[in-house]
């Protein structure tokens, strides 16, 4: 459940799945690449990202580690299912 609780949080998985999209990336490009997220949101999401080993800071920038790519790769099935989910429900 923690995770859930994690993930639930505003910017943790848009945070998560763009550097997974994108790869590394400095602060400010991923600010640009979040769009409407707050510097101090953004700085808190990576730090609780961090934190639970999901996200790791290299000379590139931030970027997602093993284990947060392997999350990621569970929830493209997700995300894929969430759209056809919303969908069927205009």
């Amino acid at each position: 459940m923690a995770l859930f609780d994690l993930l639930g949080r505003r910017w943790a998985m848009g945070v998560l799945w763009t550097l997974n999209k994108e790869g590394a990336c400095s602060f400010r490009q991923l600010q640009l690449l979040c769009g409407s997220v707050s510097p101090t949101v953004l700085n808190t999401r990576l730090k609780e990202l961090r934190q639970a080993s999901l996200v790791e800071r290299s000379e590139q920038g931030y970027r997602s580690t093993a284990e947060g790519t392997r999350l990621y790769q569970l929830l493209v099935p997700l995300g894929a299912w969430a759209k056809d989910w919303a969908r069927g429900r205009d």
